[in-house]
């Protein structure tokens, strides 16, 4: 099954300084609130495959496409 790819370079490079900060602050809680920690770094990673991809499923529930069209 392919996707159609619908994150474009802004929308991917925002997602991945996001997790980055997701996974700074993760850290920094890692010792106080462990279950945020975790929830923390389980939307990073989602952050992350979601930029690597360039698809996000919640993208195509709502019709969002922030990925340029190709000229053919």
């Amino acid at each position: 099954m392919k996707f159609q790819k619908n994150v474009g370079s802004t929308d991917k490079l925002i997602r991945y300084v996001l997790s980055a900060l997701l996974v700074v602050v993760g850290v920094l809680l890692l010792n106080q609130i462990l279950w945020l920690s975790i929830a923390l770094f389980v939307f990073a990673l989602v952050l992350t495959l979601t930029a690597l991809f360039s698809f996000c499923g919640l993208y195509t529930l709502f019709g969002i496409n922030t990925c340029k069209l190709e000229k053919k």
